[in-house]
């Protein structure tokens, strides 16, 4: 089951939000995260807020869930109070979003649209596991206002995909990449994961291999994370898989680099490489740069204006919440000056375009300079810190150094 919920300060019932919270509303960029918790099954290396049908229990059902987003969506225009607030970016993940029908996933949409306005050029992204899309259900979310697509297709090989639970076939993603884009999707995102135990080098050079062949403009590839609590978590503390190794995953991050980048797709985030700036996730650097968010479902996290919030993590809390006409938020933390100093640095040094110098140690900027972790034009001539192909590989070693 998914982890707990950190602790933090209460909430109040109607949701208010501290004044430091509201200073400058509708200055910075405003996005929508859209959380819907159902998986038909769940895979044994995910720690995600998702529930299967015999885990929901009374009071939830993936029949009403769409009307209980909408009435948070309602509320978080009243929150907000009458601020414009043009959405930037909607990102619809989970769980499975394509388990709920396009028409509902459309009626989030709609409210949202309704409530705050979608920005003329607004990015709208759904996740979407490859068995739960046919080509008539991506003409709806066509359709509905959705631009972009995002597949875990995690790898090409059956046996990788067995110990990572997946269940859809490797030749399912080619199909289903073309379908989206005869639907009229201009941007189509494969996500990958490396070092599952019993993956080879050559069993990742198919998996990029094959996602390249699919003719993607965006690819995430994330090394494997064995989350405690998760099945997978089980298996290795057992003996009966063997935990990924650091050497190997960083090879096969450097291979990514090689064969991503030969084909055209540059990386501007350490997990992600783009054909283009406009067919990088949008959605992803507005949280990356600070914006503001909000974020609409069980266990999703918001931030305005320095002040971070989550909901309650179960559906059927969630939904008894909002039809009280009372928050779902769980609890909430205001960030000091300090935290989001080391925040923005944690984030922004993911960038392709690093973050200002002036806000690390200065001490180990210079340290990381002169080991080959940053790269020394930025830093000496802009003033800023960029990560080097080997800063990438240690990135979170360097992040502990610089702040």
């Amino acid at each position: 089951m998914p982890a707990t919920l950190p602790d933090g300060d209460p909430v109040p019932a109607d949701g208010t939000l501290p004044r430091s919270a509201l200073t400058g509303l509708g200055e910075r960029p405003f996005a929508f995260y859209v959380h819907v918790p159902f998986c038909v099954t769940r895979c044994g290396y995910c720690d995600f807020n998702t529930y299967t049908a015999t885990e929901l229990g009374p009071g939830a059902s993936r029949d009403s869930y769409a009307d209980t987003a909408v009435a948070e969506v309602r509320m978080a225009r009243r929150v907000l109070g009458d601020a414009d607030l043009p959405v930037r970016t909607v990102f619809v993940g989970g769980g499975t979003p394509t388990l709920l029908p396009t028409g509902d996933l459309g009626r989030i949409l709609k409210a949202i649209d309704a409530e705050f306005g979608l920005a003329p050029d607004a990015e709208v992204t759904t996740e979407a596991n490859p068995e739960t899309v046919d080509r008539a259900y991506l003409d709806g979310l066509r359709e509905a206002g959705f631009t972009r697509v995002s597949y875990g297709m995690q790898s090409a090989r059956e046996h990788v995909l067995r110990v990572l639970e997946r269940t859809h076939t490797p030749g399912r993603v080619p199909q289903v990449v073309e379908w989206t884009r005869q639907a009229g999707f201009a941007h189509v995102n494969l996500d990958l994961i490396y070092g599952t135990p019993g993956e080879s080098d050559d069993d990742w050079r198919a998996s990029l291999e094959a996602a390249l062949a699919c003719g993607p403009d965006h690819v995430s590839a994330y090394a494997l994370i064995v989350e405690e609590g998760t099945r997978l978590a089980a298996q290795v503390r057992r003996g009966e898989l063997a935990a990924p190794d650091d050497d190997a995953m960083a090879d096969r991050y450097l291979m990514a680099e090689r064969m991503l980048s030969d084909h055209g797709l540059t990386w501007y985030e350490i997990s992600n490489w783009a054909a283009s700036p406009d067919a990088a996730c949008h959605h992803n650097l507005l949280y990356w740069t600070g914006a503001d968010w909000w974020g609409v479902g069980p266990g999703a996290h918001s931030h305005v204006g320095g002040t971070r919030w989550w909901n309650v993590k179960h559906p059927a809390a969630y939904a008894a919440r909002l039809a009280q006409g009372t928050t779902p938020a769980h609890a909430r933390e205001v960030l000091d000056d300090e935290d989001r100093r080391i925040e923005r640095i944690m984030l922004e040094l993911r960038l392709a375009d690093g973050c200002p110098a002036d806000l690390l140690d200065g001490a180990g900027a210079r340290r990381a300079v002169a080991d080959g972790l940053l790269e020394r034009a930025p830093y000496e001539e802009d003033g800023r810190a960029v990560l080097t192909l080997r800063g990438r590989l240690l990135a979170d070693a360097v992040v502990r150094d610089l702040t």
